[in-house]
């Protein structure tokens, strides 16, 4: 990258407008997190109607909210602004001790950039009057992937990073490892942030680490049917002994996290 566009990717990161925009980024995070927890609760308690416990069920139940083609766009611009200000905070940020660290930042934001881009695609889709399914589409890469020797090898690999990512997350949470991304306020408010925090990155950290594990059953038993998603990893606790109580926390968590997204909008350090 040259001098000239990397100066002017960088006037883009750091103008006042990103900066709204990428909080208001954190703030349609929330919302579809405290929306796919409450689906989550609903699934557990026999409620769910047929509602997917995923991304796509929270847009889709977003969409049939009052003024929902607004929120839709909102959430899609919110996650796409700030899909863009992770990407270029990738490769611009440069306050690092060592190259490692660096590294770290570059392929953590990097991986968290893409994924808000494309939440914001799947929103879009939602806004234009389409449709789309995370559950049926995590499913299909599956088939595809395991059609060959090579992709099973690959689906074994997509199980352990979850698992991987999952435990990371639990432990953020467990260790508050989250306050370096947020200043935290010293009044009251700040010890809300900080159990909503711990609660949500765990509960967040527990969901994907069984998304992980039904990626491994996959492999394992050669049906890409069980690896559908966050959406089957949720409604999978529903058959195990104490699963409802244990989805109807998760969900609890993922509703915390949701609100935890909104002082994160507000006290994020951009």
């Amino acid at each position: 990258m040259s001098t000239t566009p990397k100066r002017a990717a960088r006037t883009a990161k750091d103008s006042t407008v990103m900066h709204v925009l990428a909080r208001a980024g954190f703030a349609a995070s929330g919302v579809i997190h405290i929306l796919i927890g409450f689906i989550a609760i609903a699934v557990a308690t026999g409620a769910g109607g047929g509602r997917e416990a995923d991304q796509s069920g929270a847009l889709e139940q977003l969409g049939n909210a009052p003024g929902g083609l607004f929120l839709l766009w909102a959430v899609a611009v919110g996650l796409a602004a700030l899909g863009i200000w992770l990407v270029l905070d990738a490769f611009l940020e440069r306050s690092f001790e060592s190259t490692g660290k660096r590294a770290a930042h570059i392929v953590q934001n990097l991986a968290k950039g893409i994924a808000y881009l494309a939440l914001a695609f799947t929103a879009t889709v939602f806004a234009i009057g389409g449709s789309t399914s995370s559950a049926e589409s995590t499913s299909q890469l599956g088939a595809n992937l395991m059609s060959s020797p090579v992709g099973v090898i690959v689906v074994v690999l997509i199980g352990l990073v979850l698992l991987g990512v999952g435990g990371y997350l639990v432990y953020k949470g467990a260790s508050r490892g989250f306050e370096r991304d947020i200043t935290v306020p010293s009044d009251p408010a700040g010890h809300a942030v900080r159990i909503l925090g711990v609660v949500g990155y765990v509960a967040r950290g527990v969901a994907l680490g069984a998304v992980g594990v039904l990626f491994l059953v996959a492999a394992a038993t050669h049906d890409p049917d069980k690896a559908t998603g966050l959406d089957g990893a949720l409604k999978a606790f529903v058959g195990l002994p104490f699963g409802v109580a244990v989805l109807i926390v998760i969900g609890v968590g993922w509703i915390a996290y949701g609100i935890y997204a909104f002082f994160r909008a507000r006290f994020a350090r951009l």
